[in-house]
């Protein structure tokens, strides 16, 4: 059976990665050009800023790849691409770089959604099995993601407003701490005990999410202290917090679990990477229900990279989807298919 080689470029945010993938599984080259230093100094992504620094790197992070797997791109069966979501200008960049080379080199153009991507980053660890239920969390999303086969995909719950990776961010703001605020959060909370009682999130569907409330309820618990004079722990707030905002998600996968009976359930996304989420999910729920197989990403598939487009593309590749040449970044593309 010939290899199937899929050049993928991941631009959606603030990390300008180009990957080489063989077969869907094997990671050939992982190039990251990430703009963290650069956005810290104001708190956040600037669109525009990313944009720029987009242009600047994309030619190289596709040689750079080339180069470690030793390849050309005339060797590759096509090339991938995130369309969306996620920032305008820093997608149009990816996008254009993907059609210029597959027009260069009439290859075969492959959308590719962002959160799909998070999803089959597992493929790289791990055979997916079907029915499978993904919990996507990250800066930009929180969804509860059901696929009865390794290319449907559909919505079951998803946030009402502040995805979790943003909250967590937000959190860390007000804590004081550097960013990207989360995952300062996630140190912080290691030194703490989950003791104060903040607001638990509470949505219409059982299926869905929402964390401004709990935002909230930490910021007026902050402004509560300081009003009355009162100290409090940072490290036991950034643990309450965590505490809270987990179980939320662990409340909805279990009511998920039990009313969609999946094989498999995978976690998703930058906030993936956070400890406290791994262990309960590894722990906690592999313990409730052992006839579900529960995959956790390795930490270097977590945040955005183009291994996991590059996964994905190779599914979307067999299952012959194409983009034509007037294809353009969709910055709220739907999942569902």
């Amino acid at each position: 059976m010939k290899d199937t080689y899929i050049l993928a470029i991941e631009s959606s945010c603030d990390e300008t990665a180009v990957a080489i993938i063989k077969n869907g599984k094997e990671v050939l080259a992982n190039v990251v050009a990430t703009q963290i230093d650069v956005h810290k100094d104001f708190g956040g992504v600037i669109p525009e800023v990313a944009s720029r620094i987009h242009v600047e790197n994309i030619s190289m992070v596709i040689e750079e790849a080339l180069k470690q797997a030793n390849m050309e791109v005339e060797d590759m069966d096509g090339i991938a691409v995130t369309q969306g979501p996620g920032l305008v200008g820093s997608l149009h960049v990816g996008v254009q770089a993907a059609k210029t080379l597959a027009w260069a080199f009439n290859k075969p153009l492959i959308p590719v959604h962002h959160i799909a991507g998070h999803i089959y980053a597992n493929r790289l660890i791990a055979d997916l099995k079907f029915p499978l239920l993904a919990l996507v969390v990250s800066g930009g999303h929180t969804e509860l993601v059901y696929m009865k086969d390794e290319w449907s995909f559909e919505i079951l719950g998803t946030t009402q407003d502040d995805a979790i990776g943003e909250a967590g961010d937000k959190v860390g703001r007000v804590l004081g701490l550097p960013y990207p605020g989360g995952v300062y959060v996630d140190k912080l909370a290691k030194e703490g005990k989950p003791v104060y009682q903040l607001a638990k999130p509470k949505t219409e569907n059982e299926l869905d999410f929402s964390f401004s409330g709990l935002k909230s309820s930490v910021l007026q618990f902050i402004d509560r202290c300081k009003r009355k004079g009162e100290s409090f722990v940072p490290a036991d707030l950034a643990a309450s917090y965590q505490e809270t905002a987990f179980e939320a998600l662990l409340l909805r996968a279990r009511k998920a679990i039990e009313q969609y009976h999946p094989k498999q359930m995978v976690l998703a996304g930058g906030v993936a990477a956070n400890s406290c989420l791994r262990e309960k999910v590894s722990v906690d729920l592999t313990n409730q229900y052992p006839d579900v197989e529960f995959i956790i990403p390795p930490l270097s598939c977590c945040t955005d990279n183009a291994a996991m487009i590059g996964v994905a593309g190779t599914v979307a590749y067999l299952h012959g989807e194409r983009g034509d040449f007037d294809l353009t970044a969709n910055p709220g593309m739907e999942l569902e298919r």
